[in-house]
């Protein structure tokens, strides 16, 4: 195990399903809740790709995508249009 992002959210699911198993054993349960307890706090995805900063161009096409799509309700239009504005 490397221990990327991925390993550890990974480890972290196969820990929770066995705390809900009914068939594992309380040992093993309790093993996994230490296991969990000892883990970081901070979400296993998503934390460095915060400070990444959008396309500007790919957010202005999605707005009008919103805009245009009948789909969407007319609040969430004039919300897309007033971020659009605000470009």
């Amino acid at each position: 195990m490397q221990n990327t992002a991925e390993d550890v959210s990974n480890a972290a699911s196969g820990h929770k399903a066995n705390l809900s198993n009914p068939n594992t054993s309380e040992a093993s349960k309790a093993h996994s809740k230490e296991v969990l307890e000892n883990m970081p706090d901070q979400p296993f995805y998503g934390k460095e790709e915060q400070n990444v900063s959008k396309n500007p161009n790919q957010v202005a096409g999605g707005l009008k995508a919103a805009i245009n799509n009948d789909s969407v309700p007319q609040s969430g239009k004039e919300k897309a249009q007033e971020k659009l504005d605000n470009m």
